[in-house]
């Protein structure tokens, strides 16, 4: 079958590594079963990967890709869980210590045919489309609990999201806005401002510039480059949400501010199956769509992996069978 792997690593010119050809036919152990691959959703895990990082030589060649739509084997259309987890009495799979997610220790999602848990299959709604439905498992699912687990917050609560671009701010204006939250944005690009309030946001700021008002809660996605705007504009008792930092993991920390304001910082990762079924049923029920960038055929996927790392995105990027 043809299939898109790391096939090595580079830190410096990770579109070295990536190959796309012919691979072996998924072999699903005990309790998985074969998903026939419809659309599947590029994240910055797969460009991570491609770094080295998470993942390790002898692992190699390892098909790329955690999000995918597809048709199982006995022809229900299905959304795909990406996280793999050895607990199967239920619960939070994003909480085992071993959990993985597709493409880490098994094979991902960029391929005609892919192996799953059975217990990872969410049934797709008819009104979702399979392109739609591939964007869901990661940066939406990741938005979906940092906006109605992680902030604690009700609708009409003022948020910020830092780094208006990528998947999980598109995602989190997007899901945002239709729960009634006043959403604001930044971004150091003009364009992407104006973007985001076409998407729905309230107000939009350049990244770092001082707001009308404290927020109730950030989203903070970026890490280094806007954590100290971050815990600035937050007022006091408010909430930091951070699910990533894609510029850097370590800032100063500034914990006079957060312990003088009586701050709170929650990590939160991915989502439960649960979690990724409510959020299927929310898009059904509210008629929101993601938003995607840009539709390519998996032979074409190098033009995606490109876009993504030249920060040249706004939206998911998606590959389709």
């Amino acid at each position: 079958m043809f299939a898109v792997t790391a096939a090595r690593f580079s830190s410096d010119d990770p579109l070295s590594g990536l190959e796309l050809a012919e691979h072996a036919e998924p072999a699903p152990p005990d309790g998985w079963t074969t998903i026939r691959v419809k659309a599947a959703a590029l994240n910055h895990h797969d460009v991570w990967t491609l770094r080295g990082v998470g993942i390790s030589a002898d692992q190699l060649p390892m098909i790329l890709g955690c999000d995918a739509a597809g048709v199982d084997a006995d022809g229900n259309e299905v959304v795909v869980h990406a996280v793999i987890s050895d607990q199967t009495s239920g619960g939070d799979e994003t909480l085992d210590p071993r959990r993985s997610l597709l493409s880490e220790r098994y094979d991902g999602t960029f391929a005609e045919r892919v192996a799953v848990p059975r217990r990872n299959l969410i049934p797709k709604p008819a009104a979702l489309s399979f392109t739609d439905a591939a964007c869901l498992p990661t940066a939406y699912l990741t938005a979906y609990r940092m906006l109605f687990d992680k902030s604690g917050l009700q609708p009409g609560s003022t948020i910020l999201v830092q780094g208006a671009g990528g998947g999980v701010a598109t995602a989190l204006i997007l899901l945002g806005k239709a729960a009634g939250y006043r959403i604001w944005a930044t971004s150091r690009s003009e364009a992407k401002r104006e973007r985001a309030l076409a998407l729905g946001a309230d107000q939009t700021f350049p990244s770092g510039a001082r707001l009308p008002e404290r927020v109730d809660a950030v989203m903070e996605t970026v890490g280094e480059a806007t954590w100290s705007h971050s815990l600035k504009s937050l007022r006091p008792g408010g909430r930091m949400v951070i699910c990533g930092a894609t510029s850097g993991a370590m800032p100063p920390a500034d914990l006079a501010r957060i312990f003088f304001l009586q701050l709170s910082v929650a990590g939160s990762t991915m989502g439960s199956r649960d979690q990724l079924a409510r959020l299927v049923t929310f898009c059904e029920q509210t008629g929101l769509r993601p938003l995607i960038d840009r539709a390519l055929p998996l032979p074409e996927a190098r033009e995606g992996f490109a876009a993504m790392i030249n920060g040249d995105v706004f939206g998911k990027v998606v590959f389709t069978l």
